[in-house]
């Protein structure tokens, strides 16, 4: 079983989210809005090449923009090989959470 880091599930995660809109700069701001965290370029690059590279995600260039000085967008899409990866992380996170013990401290899993 090839298992993702979770930076990489996140980034999975939020190019399935942001569909048509997956690109570097998009994923990068929706990742910090979701940790509450500001995410360095390399924190999101470095896992997007990672994953293209391992077959999850496919990507292409835009054609260039002026509002971006001529350059282009990178997009990125799941390949069904990145949908099979977040459906076996799933599941296994799933089977982790089920059935824990009381561990008190007024705090137990949520119910799903």
């Amino acid at each position: 079983m090839d298992i993702l880091s979770r930076m990489e599930e996140f980034i999975l995660l939020s190019v399935w989210k942001l569909q048509e809109e997956a690109y570097g700069l998009e994923i990068r701001q929706y990742l910090s809005d979701l940790t509450g965290q500001e995410l360095s370029v390399g924190a999101v690059y470095v896992p997007l090449k990672r994953l293209k590279k391992r077959g999850y995600l496919e990507s292409w260039d835009s054609e260039p923009t002026e509002e971006r000085g001529g350059r282009s967008k990178r997009f990125y899409k799941l390949t069904q090989k990145g949908i099979g990866a977040l459906q076996q992380v799933k599941t296994v996170q799933e089977n982790a959470w089920s059935n824990l013990p009381d561990i008190g401290f007024d705090w137990a899993p949520a119910k799903s």
